[in-house]
């Protein structure tokens, strides 16, 4: 992954970036490192970053319909439907249907995604938790609303 000063300050016979591009490029970084870190974790823990985080979410939430964790994590459906799909297939995740509604599915973690649900050394979580601990509360707090500006603006683009 690129230095974030390289970024910040490109070589002198470069032209300077702007705000725009310093931004992106430091974006497409995080992407990058997020993928890398997905592709490791899936080699020693068995799941990739995005399935970590469906295993995370439905041990916090039991019971939870394929919808509201799509809302929860700001992913398509038909891409979570893939992501719990090979969860089932690992064993890791079941489906049930909602008693109260048949055609609801419900999830739930089984023993063995139990065991996957736990906080673990390697995984983009425990990265996210580093870098946390290194920022005060207001700058957390500005990390946190500039994403969220930009994952609107990227939303107005679809």
């Amino acid at each position: 992954m690129p230095n974030v000063r390289t970024l910040r300050h490109p070589p002198p016979h470069d032209a300077p970036l702007g705000k725009t591009l310093e931004l992106m490029s430091l974006l497409w970084a995080v992407d990058h490192a997020l993928q890398s870190t997905s592709k490791r974790m899936n080699e020693t823990l068995g799941v990739t970053g995005p399935q970590r985080l469906v295993i995370r979410f439905v041990g916090r939430h039991p019971g939870i319909s394929a919808g509201s964790l799509a809302e929860t994590l700001h992913l398509h459906p038909s891409t979570l439907t893939g992501v719990l799909r090979r969860l089932q297939e690992r064993g890791l995740v079941e489906r049930r249907t909602d008693p109260s509604d048949g055609r609801k599915a419900l999830f739930f973690l089984t023993r063995e995604g139990a065991t996957c649900d736990d906080t673990r050394a390697g995984t983009v979580e425990s990265a996210v938790r580093r870098a946390i601990v290194r920022l005060k509360p207001v700058e957390l707090a500005a990390a946190r609303h500039a994403l969220t500006v930009l994952a609107a603006e990227l939303d107005r683009n679809e």
